[in-house]
């Protein structure tokens, strides 16, 4: 939302969860690790 008021067009962008498919770094199972819990926004 704040992209959007800042003038980026919805259609410009796009929004995709990775959860446990792409961690930062390797956890045991059930182990949250606060480094994969993450924002990454990608200008190109």
């Amino acid at each position: 939302a704040e992209l959007s008021r800042r003038g980026i067009a919805r259609n410009q962008m796009s929004i995709q969860a990775f959860g446990e498919s792409r961690p930062l770094v390797p956890t045991a199972d059930g182990v949250r690790e606060p480094q994969n819990r993450r924002v990454e926004i990608v200008l190109r």
